[in-house]
């Protein structure tokens, strides 16, 4: 069983030495990020599950827990995530496979945190 709580708070802590060591590029990457994510022809939801899509397709384990959390909670339902994730996967491959795979279960466990 994978200890998603024990890689989100690594993940978060790899972030803040990028940030520390890095603070210019991060700071103009977040804006772009915030630009991009910023709801316009497309919704938050449709962007966050894009995003995923990506992630997947390119193989990015914290990318794929950013965007699963941030699409969670955007609305997003594991029917819809699933459904991402076969797109991921007629574009990505196998590897999709086990990425998606990944990224369901991560979607499990937020979903499971939501509850308690």
């Amino acid at each position: 069983m994978t200890d998603f709580k024990a890689k989100f708070e690594e993940s978060a802590l790899n972030s803040e030495i990028l940030k520390k060591n890095s603070p210019e590029v991060m700071n103009k990457f977040m804006g772009v990020a915030k630009e991009v994510l910023t709801p316009k022809h497309l919704d938050a939801k449709t962007k966050e599950l894009v995003a995923v899509g990506i992630a997947v397709s390119v193989r990015c384990e914290d990318c794929i827990m950013a965007h699963v959390r941030n699409a969670i909670q955007t609305g997003a339902t594991m029917e819809e995530l699933s459904e991402t994730i076969e797109v991921a996967i007629l574009m990505g491959g196998g590897p999709s496979t086990a990425y998606g795979a990944k990224a369901l279960a991560i979607a499990e466990y937020l979903l499971n945190q939501e509850q308690q």
